[in-house]
C-alpha cells in the first residue's frame, strides 16, 4: 500500500499550499540573514569579553558564566517555543524571538554592573529559544529529503558567517567605541527582520514530503509524543552527539580570541578580526561542504549523513590536539592558526547533514519538537556550563590552552562514537517516520486515503 499525497484546501490567510522554488528560496535567505543576526548578537560578547572582564573586574570563571546564562535559558525556552511552533504559527514563533533577543541585546548594553549583564544575557536565551526549532520545520516543509542537507548548509552558512560578525565587528567596534557600543550595533536589524518573517507565509505541514497528508496544523505536538520522541534510536544517537560536540564548539568558540590575545599578543580588534576570519572561512567550508556530501551520499544510502560527520569529529580530534599541543611556529610558520582553521572545516562539516538526519526521522508535525528536544538536553548537560568550566579548569591548570585540549579531544571522539551507533538504525527510523505520517490527520481533517 502506497500513502496518497492529500493536499487540505488552505484556503484564504498566510498559507502555501505547495513547495514552490519562489516562496522556498525567499524563506530560506530570509532564515539565512535572521540567523546570521542570530550568532551575531550571540557572540559579540566573546569578543568583548575581554573589555567587560576588564571593567567589571571579573575572573576567567566569571566570564565564562556569562555563555552559560545565555545558553542555558536558551535550552530550556526551547521546549516551549516547540510546542508552539509545532501547533500555531511558525512564522510568529520566529518573529517573537527576533525581536525578544534583538531587546535583550540593547539592554546587554546598558547594564550598569556584572549581575545585570547576566541577567540580560540569560534574556537573549529566551529570545533564541523561539527561532531555531520553528525555523528548522518551517524549512522541513519547503525542502524535500534530497535536498534538505544543502538547505541546511545553506541556512547554517548564516550562523557561520554571524559568528565571524560578532567576533570581527564585535572586536573591531569594541575597540573603537566601547563594548556597549558593540551590542547596540548588533541589535539594530533585528526589528526589521523580526517585521519580514511576520509577513512571510507559511508551508503546509509535510508540503515537501514525497507520501503523506499536506495539511495546516497536526494534533501530534503533545507532550506524550515529545517524550515519545525519546523513543527513536538515531534521534536519540544524535542528541548524544550533539551534547559532547556542543560543549566543544562553545568553549572553543568563547575562549578563541581570548587564547590569541595570550599566546600571541594581538590586540583585542586583532584577535577578534582573526578568530573572525578562521571560524567564518573554516566554518562555511565545512558546512556547505558537507551539505554538499551529505546529500550525495544519502541518495546511496540513509547512513550517508552520519557518516560524514563521524570522519569530522575523528579529524578533529587530531587537528586541535596539533593547534593547542604544537609550538606556536615552526621555522617562522604559525602552527595554531592553520591547525585550528583545519579543526573548523572538520567539525562544522556534521552541521547541515545531522540537522537534515534529525528531520528525516521526524514526522513533519513534531520537527519543531524535536529540535527543541535536542537543543534542551544538548545544551543543559553539554555547553551550558562549557565555557564556565573551561574558564574553572583554566584558573586551576594556568593554562587555557591546556584545559581546552583535556576537554576537546576526547569529547570529539566521544561524540563520533555515539554518532556511529545511529548508522544501524536510520534506515528503519526514515521508513517508520513515512509510515506515521501517512496515517497522520490535521485537525478536522479526515485520515489520508491509501491507495494500491
Amino acid at each position: 500500500m502506497v500513502p496518497e499525497v492529500r493536499c487540505v484546501d488552505p484556503g484564504p490567510g498566510p498559507y502555501d499550499d505547495a513547495v514552490r522554488s519562489g516562496s522556498a528560496g525567499y524563506a530560506l535567505g530570509l532564515m539565512v540573514a535572521i540567523n546570521f543576526l542570530n550568532y551575531a548578537d550571540r557572540w559579540v560578547a566573546s569578543a568583548a569579553a575581554p573589555q567587560i572582564q576588564r571593567d567589571f573586574h571579573l575572573s576567567d570563571f566569571q566570564v565564562g558564566l556569562l555563555g552559560t546564562a545565555f545558553l542555558l535559558v536558551y535550552a530550556i525556552g526551547a521546549i516551549p517555543f516547540g510546542y508552539w511552533a509545532d501547533r500555531g504559527l511558525r512564522r510568529t514563533v520566529i518573529a517573537t524571538g527576533v525581536a525578544v533577543w534583538s531587546c535583550a541585546t540593547v539592554l546587554s548594553g546598558l547594564v550598569a554592573n556584572y549581575v545585570q549583564l547576566f541577567f540580560a544575557r540569560a534574556v537573549l536565551g529566551v529570545g533564541e529559544a523561539g527561532y531555531y526549532p520553528a525555523g528548522v520545520s518551517l524549512l522541513g516543509d519547503h525542502f524535500p529529503r534530497e535536498q534538505r542537507g544543502r538547505a541546511m548548509a545553506i541556512w547554517n552558512a548564516g550562523s557561520v558567517l554571524g559568528i565571524a560578525a560578532g567576533f570581527a565587528g564585535g572586536g573591531l567596534i569594541a575597540a573603537r567605541y566601547g563594548w556597549r557600543t558593540a551590542f547596540f550595533c548588533a541589535a539594530v536589524p533585528g526589528l526589521a527582520l523580526a517585521l519580514l518573517a511576520y509577513l512571510m507565509r507559511e508551508p503546509l505541514r509535510g508540503a515537501a514530503e514525497a507520501v503523506g497528508p499536506r495539511l495546516r496544523r497536526t494534533r501530534e505536538a503533545t507532550v506524550a509524543n515529545f517524550l515519545r520522541l525519546l523513543r527513536i534510536p538515531t534521534l536519540r544517537w544524535l542528541i548524544v552527539a550533539h551534547t559532547l560536540l556542543y560543549f566543544v564548539l562553545a568553549a572553543n568558540a568563547f575562549w578563541l580570541p581570548t587564547v590569541l590575545g595570550r599566546r600571541f599578543g594581538l590586540s583585542l580588534s586583532a584577535a577578534g578580526l582573526l578568530a573572525g576570519t578562521v571560524l567564518v572561512a573554516g566554518g562555511l567550508i565545512g558546512t556547505l561542504l558537507g551539505g554538499w556530501i551529505g546529500d550525495h551520499l544519502g541518495r546511496h544510502r540513509p547512513t550517508g549523513p552520519l557518516e560524514v560527520g563521524i570522519v569530522g569529529f575523528v579529524a578533529a580530534a587530531g587537528t586541535i590536539a596539533v593547534a593547542l599541543l604544537g609550538p606556536v611556529q615552526v621555522g617562522g610558520v604559525p602552527i595554531f592558526v592553520p591547525a585550528f582553521f583545519l579543526t573548523v572545516v572538520c567539525v562544522y562539516l556534521y552541521q547541515a547533514p545531522f540537522t537534515a538526519a534529525a528531520q528525516n526521522v521526524v514526522t513533519p508535525g513534531l520537527r519543531a519538537g524535536a529540535i527543541a528536544m535536542l537543543l534542551l538536553i544538548a545544551h543543559v548537560l553539554g555547553d551550558s556550563h562549557s565555557t564556565a568550566d573551561v574558564g574553572l579548569l583554566s584558573d586551576h591548570l594556568h593554562s587555557l590552552p591546556l584545559a581546552l585540549l583535556v576537554t576537546s579531544v576526547p569529547l570529539l571522539l566521544l561524540a563520533a562514537a555515539a554518532a556511529a551507533l545511529g548508522l544501524r538504525t536510520v534506515k528503519a527510523d526514515v521508513r517508520a517516520m513515512e509510515e506515521r505520517w501517512a496515517l497522520e490527520r490535521g485537525e478536522g481533517d479526515p485520515a489520508p486515503a491509501l491507495v494500491p
